[in-house]
């Protein structure tokens, strides 16, 4: 049986394969569950500094499995609600509570649960041409595995449900201009690309990073006087960190920091 995610090391740089290339790299319960598992031990495990997810083949993830879908449910397993609960929100917690830098690198399609794969990242790199589909209209569904979550506050609520309900793709150049994904590159650089950006992020100040990510979740649901109460208490966590120390060092003395993660 082949793998459904293969894992890969670069110095400090783990990259993460979906790998149903056949299947367009459908979610099936095996997938999701690799995938958490994969965040879950990447997020206790000191030598990784940044993680880069994507997907093999000529797609980055084409959504839930329909196949295994319409299989459970001729089995009886009708409850789709009990499987995201089960399955898909796990996974998507596990993403988003991971303290380090995650990078998704758009090979090719991204869309219903696969682009909530890719909106769950903290950066998305795409190979230029790339569509990102809401698919979940055109097959009688809403958007789910925090997709109604991740457009609404990234996008504006307007934008948003116009992508839900009309299923539109978007262009990787179109998401750029959306601030959905940071950099379109040709696909031939597109690994590349993300390993450099991933790899300085792995040389950087991890535990900075880890707080940063801390705040800008707790940051979408507060007032301003919450989150400057946040910013005053993420800061002076920061400032006793030996990184933070070592920056300051190396802006007095003129040179270049060596951040030690």
């Amino acid at each position: 049986m082949t793998d459904v995610l293969l894992s890969g090391r670069h110095d400090a740089v783990l990259t993460l394969t979906i790998n149903r290339p056949d299947a367009l790299n459908a979610l099936n319960r095996e997938t999701t569950r690799a995938l958490t598992t994969a965040f879950e031990a990447a997020a206790h495990d000191p030598e990784v500094g940044a993680i880069i997810v994507t997907g093999a083949g000529r797609a980055f993830c084409a959504g839930a499995d329909l196949r295994e879908v319409t299989a459970r449910a001729a089995a009886g397993e009708t409850d789709l609600g009990e499987d995201l609960r089960t399955n898909y929100a796990p996974m998507i917690r596990a993403m988003r509570a991971c303290p380090k830098p995650v990078i998704a690198a758009l090979n090719g399609t991204a869309a219903g649960a696969g682009l909530s794969v890719a909106l769950a990242c903290d950066v998305r790199i795409a190979a230029a041409g790339v569509p990102l589909i809401v698919v979940f209209a055109r097959v009688g569904l809403v958007p789910d595995a925090g997709s109604l979550f991740f457009l609404t506050r990234m996008l504006g609520l307007s934008k948003a449900t116009e992508l839900a309900m009309t299923g539109d793709p978007l262009t990787a150049e179109d998401a750029e201009r959306l601030g959905l994904i940071a950099a379109v590159v040709p696909a031939e650089q597109l690994m590349a690309t993300a390993l450099a950006r991933a790899t300085s992020f792995a040389q950087g100040p991890r535990r900075t990073y880890a707080l940063i990510k801390a705040g800008m979740e707790r940051a979408l649901s507060g007032d301003l006087e919450q989150i400057m109460e946040l910013e005053a208490q993420l800061q002076a966590r920061a400032a006793r960190t030996p990184d933070a120390q070592e920056a300051i060092r190396a802006f007095l003395e003129k040179r270049r920091p060596v951040f030690r993660g």
